[in-house]
């Protein structure tokens, strides 16, 4: 995959705003990272790692594009092969990742809600220091 350069992602504008962006900027990211992920699911396709350091943000027009397909998978419901239950930064993980159950597309949505939480006013949500604090933060 090849993509264009955007300087900055959504971790470094949360740093500049430590205490969350504004309602519209809120709105405006969150309805571009929907529409981004829904069409990867239209494709069977899930992130696994969606987090603010994946979402890169052009300043000048605040487009927003999500990078780092790393942990990226084709859900394919027939294979025999499950999914691995190491993915996704710990603060973004949805709790049947945390216990390691069958999983699918709503992983990406958690932490798209996660996110959203956390650009709202500066603070992660769930912002556990191992997998069981993780699940009690939950």
């Amino acid at each position: 995959m090849v993509f264009e350069y955007i300087e900055k992602n959504l971790l470094e504008i949360l740093e500049e705003k430590p205490n969350g962006l504004s309602q519209e900027q809120v709105r405006n990211y969150i309805y571009q990272l929907l529409k981004a992920i829904e069409f990867c699911h239209r494709h069977q396709v899930i992130h696994r790692d969606i987090k603010p350091e994946n979402l890169l943000i052009n300043p000048q027009n605040g487009e927003l594009r999500i990078c780092d397909f790393g942990f990226a998978r084709i859900l394919n419901l027939n294979s025999k092969n499950p999914l691995t239950d190491y993915v996704a930064t710990r603060w973004y993980r949805s709790p049947e990742l945390l216990l390691g159950d069958n999983y699918g597309k709503e992983v990406d949505i958690w932490a798209i809600g996660c996110i959203m939480g956390e650009i709202s006013d500066g603070d992660p949500l769930f912002p556990g220091e191992s997998e069981i604090d993780q699940l009690y933060c939950v």
